[in-house]
């Protein structure tokens, strides 16, 4: 059995996923969770750690903790520490944490997946959004001169320097498929530097570069100056596809930033639960030709869906340089509910006003070629009745 091309059938299981559309003929292509069986590797050792039987309180390994640190080694060039680690049971807990760091202003580049704009709100903290702009190729981009201009007239004044602001950094990005450049990181950095932000960077689809000759680029790797002001957030469950399992980590090598976090965590978030963190281990030391395979398998279905895309006039697909979903712009079609047209016609995608950009759609491609062959049938017959 191939782990990419023999379907598994979700139906009637836990899958929030299948189960939104259960007993409606709608393929679900919209929550981020792929329909692939975990890396063998993965299920090997669950099933070992299963088979002991003893599911006491547990806590990271030495050998997790060497397992994550060689990753990021072997595959970003990123050498860490083991106390650079804290574990967490899922990556948005880390972000929301990040928000309760301090009450200043929280910025983020929309548009950008729902719980960016939720977790500064949770805490309190007013957000300001500094939208990436989309060129005449679908391509995203920054605007970094509006977001120089709106650190400047936000800058904090001595008498309220405990506002420390936020940059929330999603990279790459969800749902606009950017794996940010290095040169567009470095002004990022600059900018940082430059108005004295704390960044904390969503970093869970880095094992996900589509685009050949692309390669991940940590941002707290940048410089020594970045990784004391940047609170990185990584996982292996998008990549490996085991978000059920809520094991999740930050890497922050600063050693004050770092027992801020534990503070503001002490209390109220649990330890990464045994499984979780069995299937890390495995997911990061033993599972490189799975994951070889699966950006293989990723790369063809994203081609095929632009050369759908690209007979379909009034849709156009962002460039996709990272993650398993197509960000569709849909607003030629001028539908009043462009979400609702196409789950009319069998398609439950992801509404792109979720992310702030009504009239764009997300496309979950991490599925069997059959389940895409469906979607792209369903993607046409939707755009016809668009049409005619």
């Amino acid at each position: 059995m191939s782990s990419f091309t023999d379907p598994i059938d979700r139906q009637g299981t836990d899958s929030i996923k299948w189960g939104k559309y259960a007993g409606r003929d709608i393929l679900p292509l919209w929550v981020a969770d792929m329909d692939f069986a975990a890396p063998p590797a993965v299920l090997a050792a669950l099933q070992a750690r299963v088979a002991h039987g003893v599911f006491g309180y547990g806590q990271s390994s030495p050998a997790a903790n060497a397992a994550v640190r060689d990753h990021l080694q072997r595959h970003y060039d990123w050498a860490i520490e083991p106390d650079w680690i804290v574990w967490l049971p899922g990556l948005v807990t880390g972000f929301n944490l990040a928000c309760r760091l301090g009450q200043g202003e929280v910025l983020t580049a929309g548009p950008v997946y729902p719980p960016f704009f939720s977790a500064p709100r949770h805490a309190g903290r007013t957000l300001r959004r500094v939208d990436l702009v989309c060129d005449a190729e679908h391509r995203w981009h920054w605007d970094f001169s509006a977001l120089n201009a709106a650190l400047t007239v936000g800058e904090p004044t001595p008498a309220t320097a405990a506002g420390e602001r936020l940059l929330m950094l999603c990279h790459p990005h969800n749902p606009v498929g950017r794996c940010w450049s290095r040169p567009e990181l470095e002004r990022l950095a600059e900018l940082a530097e430059t108005h004295d932000l704390l960044v904390c960077s969503d970093e869970i689809h880095c094992g996900l570069v589509l685009e050949e000759g692309q390669r991940h680029i940590p941002f707290a790797s940048l410089s020594p100056a970045m990784a004391r002001r940047t609170i990185t957030l990584m996982a292996p469950s998008k990549t490996f596809n085991i978000p059920g399992l809520g094991c999740a980590f930050a890497v922050i090598p600063d050693p004050a930033l770092r027992r801020r976090f534990l503070r503001v965590m002490d209390g109220i978030i649990p330890h990464v639960n045994v499984l979780g963190m069995v299937a890390c281990e495995a997911a990061y030391r033993d599972s490189d030709d799975w994951h070889r395979e699966l950006i293989a398998t990723l790369r063809r279905h994203r081609d095929r869906i632009q050369a759908t895309v690209d007979r379909l006039p009034g849709i156009k697909m962002s460039p996709l340089e990272a993650t398993y979903l197509a960000w569709l712009d849909v607003r030629a079609l001028n539908l009043p509910n462009p979400h609702a047209h196409f789950e009319a016609h069998g398609l439950g995608l992801s509404d792109g006003a979720d992310f702030g950009a009504p009239g764009w759609l997300r496309l979950n491609f991490g599925c069997t070629e059959a389940t895409l062959d469906l979607a792209l049938q369903r993607l046409e017959i939707a755009w016809r009745a668009a049409t005619a």
